[in-house]
């Protein structure tokens, strides 16, 4: 693996956790190098969870010679907005709102 793959690495989980922000309704009190760990983490664990349990289709995107599977975004970003949600609620709880 080279600089490039850990670079396309970082922007794609950006990228996830954007997205699945933007699809969870509302607003979500943490940050942005929280969003992007989260979606990292949740570009890892939807590629396994997608080797796991077989989830492939024939769709796929091609950005910059990488393949990506439409099937696996989606359980990647499905992962996400559950990871983000968890995060949101976690910060709401440990929140001090003395206003």
């Amino acid at each position: 693996m080279g600089a490039q793959d850990y670079v396309s690495a970082i922007v794609f989980g950006a990228v996830i956790g954007v997205v699945a922000r933007i699809l969870l309704p509302g607003r979500q009190p943490i940050g942005l190098i929280l969003t992007v760990l989260i979606g990292m983490g949740a570009a890892v664990a939807g590629t396994w969870a997608a080797d796991r349990w077989d989830i492939s289709s024939d769709k796929v995107l091609v950005v910059a010679g990488h393949r990506y599977d439409w099937l696996v975004i989606g359980v990647q970003v499905a992962i996400a907005v559950v990871g983000v949600a968890i995060a949101a609620l976690l910060a709401r709880a440990f929140s001090s709102d003395d206003d």
